[in-house]
C-alpha cells in the first residue's frame, strides 16, 4: 500500500540546502524538472510519541557512530551541538543553511532497520 515517504524541507534558502545534501550528506538525486532536486533518502523507520502539547512532527537522521559523524560534519563546515545521551541514544542538533536545525542521532533503541 505505502510505498515510500515524501518529505519537504520548506526554506528561503534552497540553492544552499540542495548544496548542503548533495554535498554533505552525499545524498543520490534526480532533478524533477525545473531545477526541482529530489534526494534519495536512507531507509526509514516512524515512531508515535503521546503529547499533553500541541501535535507536531520531527525529521531527525539516524547514524551508526555519532562521534564519527559529527567529526566529518565538522569537515565539511556544519555546526553541532554537543552530543547528550538521552537513554534512547546519543543526539546532537546540526545546523541547516539559513539557521534551521536538524536532530541526528545514534539509537541505542531496537529498530525495525537493523
Amino acid at each position: 500500500m505505502i510505498t515510500g515517504i515524501h518529505a519537504i524541507f520548506y526554506t528561503k534558502h534552497s540553492k544552499e540546502m540542495y548544496d548542503f545534501l548533495k554535498d554533505v550528506l552525499d545524498l543520490r538525486y534526480v532533478d524533477a524538472g525545473n531545477g526541482r532536486l529530489f534526494f534519495a533518502a536512507p531507509p526509514t523507520e516512524l515512531a508515535v510519541h503521546e503529547t499533553e502539547d500541541d501535535p507536531e512532527q520531527e525529521l531527525w537522521l539516524i547514524c551508526d557512530d555519532i562521534a564519527a559523524t559529527v567529526q566529518q560534519l565538522g569537515k565539511k563546515g556544519i555546526k553541532t551541538t554537543p552530543v547528550a545521551d538521552r537513554g534512547w541514544g546519543l543526539v546532537t542538533t546540526l545546523e541547516l543553511p539559513g539557521g534551521d536545525k536538524l536532530g541526528l542521532y545514534e539509537p541505542k533503541h531496537l529498530s525495525p532497520l537493523t
